[in-house]
């Protein structure tokens, strides 16, 4: 169920919007009562309390960001305290390694993934795995997601799914290998938004 986010504070989110489901996420967030914007250039984040860098093709989204100077731009955010969320492609530019085939990565999360192992390109594969963010199992999304193969000491699994870990997140940073972004369950994106708000103690807690 989609709902509304009440931090008590105001929050804008930027979403990276190269190529990709960007759409989703603003839809949403806009479900949500949150103020997002397109970011494009490094100026785009100026104001923003948080990113989130979406599905889609994350070679081209990676020539995008170098050529546009949003690579260090990003890395800049993060060394900032910022909050950043990638999902399926997104968490593929914020793992420190990738396979599948090698390429380079903001490297901004501990982790090694492999590209293009869950679902199909097609038509999305539809699972359900535990998480420590509610007591439900939780709906994921795998279309050609990676998998997270390895995932480094402090780094928090708040999800799985057959056994390997779906969502994780250290600090700020949180990565999905599913898109949470094409259900009608808001509770991922709740995360991030205490994340990036600060409302968060950064541990999973039950709901």
């Amino acid at each position: 169920m989609r709902r509304p986010y009440n931090s008590g504070v105001n929050v804008k989110i930027g979403i990276l919007a190269v190529q990709g489901d960007f759409a989703a996420h603003t839809a949403m967030l806009a479900g949500m009562g949150i103020e997002t914007v397109e970011v494009r250039t490094p100026e785009d984040l100026a104001g923003c309390d948080g990113l989130i860098l979406p599905g889609g093709e994350s070679t081209t989204q990676l020539q995008f960001l170098q050529e546009e100077g949003l690579y260090e731009a990003i890395k800049q955010f993060a060394a900032e305290d910022k909050a950043i969320f990638g999902t399926c492609a997104g968490a593929i530019l914020l793992a420190t390694e990738v396979k599948n085939p090698r390429q380079e990565s903001l490297g901004l999360l501990d982790m090694t993934v492999l590209r293009n192992a869950y679902g199909r390109q097609v038509h999305s594969d539809v699972v359900s795995g535990p998480s420590t963010l509610k007591s439900e199992l939780m709906e994921m999304v795998f279309i050609r997601g990676p998998i997270f193969e390895r995932v480094g000491p402090g780094i928090e699994v708040l999800a799985e799914y057959a056994g390997r870990p779906a969502l994780v997140q250290k600090a700020r940073i949180l990565a999905a290998a599913f898109h949470p972004e094409l259900t009608n369950d808001t509770t991922v994106h709740q995360r991030f938004l205490e994340l990036a708000t600060g409302n968060s103690n950064r541990s999973a807690v039950a709901r």
